[in-house]
């Protein structure tokens, strides 16, 4: 019985561990990623909560974006390594990646 115990608790530590270093990674710099996505992305999308309109009317408003029902950073994360027909390729390190998901996120609408 004591090494079944044991066994579970060993197995939710290494759970707990795992999870967190997860939830650190996946942790970037709203502010960072707000100053990036001026550089990169504001000449086709509306990057700040206050514009109306996306410069690019195909180029949806990143607080839309973030506001997508079931939108998560992993989802977001994936979306903005592939390659889309009308956005250019913008090769972004883990950090940067990072820091646009956390702002991009930032902008949800509290409900």
């Amino acid at each position: 019985m004591n090494r079944i115990r044991h066994l579970v608790g060993s197995i939710c530590v290494v759970g707990a561990l795992a999870s967190s270093q997860v939830a650190a990674q996946e942790i970037g710099h709203a502010a960072a990623g707000r100053t990036l996505a001026r550089q990169l992305c504001s000449e086709c999308h509306a990057v700040e909560r206050t514009q109306a309109l996306s410069p690019d009317n195909a180029a949806p408003r990143f607080e839309t974006i973030a506001n997508v029902p079931g939108m998560t950073g992993a989802a977001l994360s994936v979306a903005l390594q592939r390659s889309h027909e009308l956005m250019p390729n913008v090769i972004l390190d883990a950090n940067q990646l990072s820091d646009i998901v956390t702002y991009v996120l930032s902008l949800r609408r509290a409900d």
